[in-house]
C-alpha cells in the first residue's frame, strides 16, 4: 500500500431529464470494464471540477452541459489508489447523448433503478444519497 498516496481528482456528471438519470456502463476493454459509472473524467492540472465536467462529458458523450450545483464529494480506495469523486449535478444543453467514447451502454434510469445496476465502487455513495433524495 502506497504511504500517503493523493487522491486522483475525478468529476462525474449526475444528470437528470425528465426523471430519468443517465447511467453509463463502460466499455469492457477498460479498467472496471462492464461497471456502471455517472459520466465524467479526471480533472487535467489547473481545473477546477466543474471545468473539468464540462470538457469531459463534451469529449466522451458529444453533448453539452451546464453544472448546476454539487451532489457530492467522496473518496473510495480502489487498489492502491484513493478515487476523489467530485459528483456534480449537471444539466444538458441541448439533446440527450445517443453514444460514448468511454461506455458501450447509456441507460436513463428512475433513481430507484439505480442500485439494480452493477456500479462502479466509486458511485456506489452518490447512488445511495441519490436513493436516499426519493424519500425525503
Amino acid at each position: 500500500m502506497l504511504e500517503n498516496p493523493a487522491a486522483l481528482e475525478v468529476a462525474a456528471a449526475i444528470i437528470e431529464q425528465d426523471g430519468l438519470v443517465l447511467a453509463c456502463r463502460r466499455n469492457s476493454d477498460r479498467v472496471l470494464g462492464g461497471k456502471w459509472e455517472f459520466p465524467g473524467g479526471k480533472l487535467e492540472p489547473g481545473e477546477s471540477p466543474s471545468q473539468a465536467l464540462v470538457r469531459e462529458i463534451h469529449e466522451e458523450l458529444g453533448v453539452h452541459v451546464a453544472v448546476t450545483g454539487t451532489l457530492t464529494t467522496d473518496d473510495t480506495i480502489v487498489g492502491s489508489q484513493i478515487i476523489r469523486l467530485i459528483c456534480l449535478r449537471a444539466e444538458l444543453l441541448g439533446s440527450r447523448p445517443e453514444a460514448s467514447t468511454d461506455h458501450d451502454d447509456l441507460r436513463w434510469v428512475r433513481r430507484e433503478e439505480l442500485p439494480d445496476l452493477d456500479w462502479a465502487d466509486a458511485d456506489l455513495p452518490a447512488v445511495r444519497l441519490l436513493t436516499r433524495e426519493m424519500t425525503l
